[in-house]
């Protein structure tokens, strides 16, 4: 061999990791009907999506499922083609309640397996047979209440068991137009789960899942699906009950904790209210941005502290934990976070202060590991926060 120089490129010192799928949902369709042919859609199958063209080569149309395609189509229109969207239809009988069931291991819980925790919400709307009886309870159909607790439980079984925690967003449907006499969301416990009122027709039983979802997959996870300067809704009109949306009684709907859609005056087109999720005003994940950035960490934090598991840990001459191994397991940590989200402007730090990253990772010294094999970690990561409210003082100025 002649004498010569071989260079080889080293690869990974930049740190560089994969884009996270922030919003990557996934549609539970009760109601849909399965299409004649051995590649068409059936039900109780998982499918991925990135444009309405792909419902259509397994054979979805507005003809044959028309609340299924306008909903894919809605979501398209706001989310833009190649967005990834999982998708499992069910049969006309199935029930929100049954079908956000975690001990249902055919219902959405499946569509969370097959996307191997890729999902990070889950979008439910039905179509029941003609044959229907719609029993409303606090002013929408009863299934829906029923269905909240079983859509929190599963939020929760994806988090502790596929370590990959979701929201939940359920049409509320039945919807007649009395907000008075709705329940009141604020009085409920459930921070994954959140109802939708208000569809792209009058006097729809339906809401307008596919404009809310495909507006949360166009959003960063700290982004409000409200945020004015994103622009309006693609729907033209957008109706709550009986009414468009700008003759609808919002003030009560939205104090209730429901999400649903408004106008301004003197700004075209029609927009989401809030991000609210059924829970209470204290709980710090009653909003969907909140729960979107700490399932993020979460996300993180998992993937990283995995690589720790069942390593060797240095132990002080005190029998606690040695200081230098706490911060580098601390900086892993903060590293990733700081890196996924901090710098994507997903965490409310300070940029004109480099100190301030959004995120903390602290480890204390003083644990016995030996004796219990277990080392406890604080991670805290920092919000923003969200001009909800503007008030001016406006007035005459002399000079």
């Amino acid at each position: 061999m002649l004498p010569g120089i071989r260079i080889i490129y080293a690869n990974g010192a930049l740190g560089q990791v994969a884009a996270m799928a922030d919003g990557c949902l996934g549609i539970v369709a009760l109601g849909a009907k399965e299409v004649t042919g051995e590649d068409k859609f059936k039900l109780g199958k998982a499918y991925t999506l990135r444009k309405l063209a792909d419902l259509e080569s397994l054979g979805g149309t507005s003809e044959n499922n028309p609340n299924l395609y306008r909903n894919i189509k809605e979501f398209y229109a706001g989310a833009g083609d190649g967005t990834e969207l999982w998708l499992m239809g069910f049969a006309e009988s199935e029930t929100f309640a049954n079908a956000f069931d975690k001990d249902n291991a055919t219902g959405a819980k499946a569509l969370l397996k097959a996307s191997n925790g890729k999902i990070r919400g889950l979008i439910g709307f039905k179509t029941p047979a003609g044959a229907y009886e719609l029993t409303t309870t606090e002013g929408l159909d009863a299934d829906v209440f029923t269905a909240l607790p079983k859509a929190q439980q599963l939020g929760d079984w994806a988090t502790d068991t596929l370590r990959a925690p979701i929201f939940s967003l359920i049409e509320g449907y039945g919807y007649a137009g009395s907000p008075s006499t709705l329940k009141d969301l604020t009085e409920t416990e459930y921070n994954r789960v959140g109802v939708v009122i208000g569809d792209t027709t009058a006097s729809s039983k339906n809401a307008a899942m596919g404009v809310v979802a495909g507006r949360i997959a166009a959003s960063a996870v700290q982004r409000k699906i409200s945020r004015v300067r994103d622009g309006a809704l693609q729907p033209l009109v957008l109706y709550v009950g009986d009414d468009p949306a700008e003759l609808a009684d919002l003030e009560t709907i939205n104090d209730k904790g429901y999400i649903t859609f408004r106008t301004f005056v003197g700004k075209a087109g029609y927009f989401i209210t809030d991000d609210n999720l059924a829970t209470t005003p204290e709980d710090d994940y009653r909003s969907l941005t909140n729960r979107r950035v700490i399932d993020k960490a979460y996300r993180i934090a998992y993937a990283r502290l995995i690589e720790w598991l069942n390593d060797e840990v240095p132990i002080s001459k005190s029998g606690t934990l040695v200081p230098a191994w706490c911060s580098t397991v601390e900086a892993d940590v903060e590293q990733a976070i700081e890196t996924q989200m901090t710098a994507n402007g997903n965490l409310g730090n300070d940029p004109s202060d480099s100190s301030d990253t959004g995120v903390e990772c602290k480890i204390d010294y003083d644990q016995n590991v030996l004796g219990t094999s277990q080392v406890k970690i604080g991670l805290r990561v920092k919000p923003n926060g969200y001009a909800k409210y503007i008030d001016v003082e406006l007035g005459f100025k002399t000079a």
